[in-house]
């Protein structure tokens, strides 16, 4: 059996991060606009793969003053740079029941490869009959590895933003095929 296609529903998805601030803060936002693909073979799961392109001007941390110096050149360079992209190179069995999806994110034009822990939150039909599948996936990156690093020093030691970027995703999809 082939895999099957399933789009991602984006009403019922999202992509939130999160990033240290001043050292003993955190600072959370998301990303508005975003599409993507699974691809999930049942019966061969590493044969499943995933494919989401990110509007990077999306960018939301509910402060617009935030959100213009992150689409800036000191972030993520929207301009130049208007999608971030993530297309998976493998899946595997993790611990406990939970996957390793491994693939290439891109952002800034720069391709690292990032490894997220992912669970399946299960399969349901909605109140109209619709087949939904829904997933859970965390992982963290370097900014720095994809060419953000602005920062400023702070007078009493440490930086103003962290370097390490927590990224959740939350993801609800249906069937390519379905109305």
């Amino acid at each position: 059996m082939a895999a099957q296609e399933w789009k991602i529903d984006n009403a019922h998805s999202d992509i939130h991060f999160m990033v240290h601030h001043l050292v003993v803060t955190r600072v959370r936002g998301r990303f508005m606009r975003w599409d993507g693909q699974l691809w999930i073979d049942e019966q061969d799961l590493p044969k499943s793969r995933v494919e989401v392109s990110i509007d990077a001007a999306s960018i939301s941390t509910n402060d617009e003053k935030r959100d213009a110096h992150l689409r800036s050149a000191d972030f993520l360079d929207v301009e130049r740079f208007p999608k971030l992209t993530f297309k998976s190179t493998s899946l595997e069995q993790g611990a406990g029941g939970t996957l390793r999806l491994i693939g290439d994110l891109t952002i800034r034009d720069r391709t690292r490869s990032v490894t997220a822990e992912v669970e399946k939150l299960g399969t349901a039909k909605d109140p109209w009959g619709n087949q939904k599948i829904a997933f859970s996936g965390k992982l963290s990156i370097n900014r720095e590895d994809f060419g953000a690093s602005w920062n400023q020093a702070l007078e009493a030691g440490g930086l103003l933003v962290g370097k390490q970027v927590a990224i959740d995703i939350d993801l609800q999809a249906s069937p390519a095929t379905a109305k």
